[in-house]
């Protein structure tokens, strides 16, 4: 079994910064990759950033790309989001999740996720 703890949501005025953590236990290791996903009231779940565990590889929603960056660390099986020039846009609950350990074809489609964190809140207000 895998468990997931989202951490570093919160208010934040717009253009602001914010630091997302995510911290995994269990078989981790088995994840092909690992991402995060938002979603706003009213609106489905969005693919935001995702890293391949194994080779580092990244890739981004292209609302985020340029001002979102995500990075993992192997050795402590965490991973991170830098979120800056934050926009009310953004505001959503914010989940870490990890994917399947084989067969991916999409990394940015949410049923290629097994295990999911608890989600953190993050409002950027005007």
């Amino acid at each position: 079994q895998v468990q997931l703890v989202n951490s570093g949501g919160g208010l934040v005025q717009a253009g602001g910064s914010l630091r997302l953590s995510c911290a995994a236990s269990g078989r981790t290791f088995s994840s092909y990759a690992m991402g995060w996903f938002r979603q706003a009231p009213g609106k489905e779940r969005e693919f935001v950033a995702a890293v391949r565990w194994r080779s580092g590889s990244t890739s981004y929603a292209d609302s985020v790309k340029g001002r979102f960056t995500i990075s993992r660390d192997n050795a402590k099986n965490t991973m991170s989001l830098e979120m800056n020039s934050l926009k009310p846009d953004d505001t959503a609950v914010y989940y870490c999740a990890a994917s399947k350990p084989y067969g991916v074809s999409a990394i940015s489609d949410p049923d290629e996720y097994d295990y999911w964190g608890q989600g953190t809140q993050v409002t950027v207000s005007s």
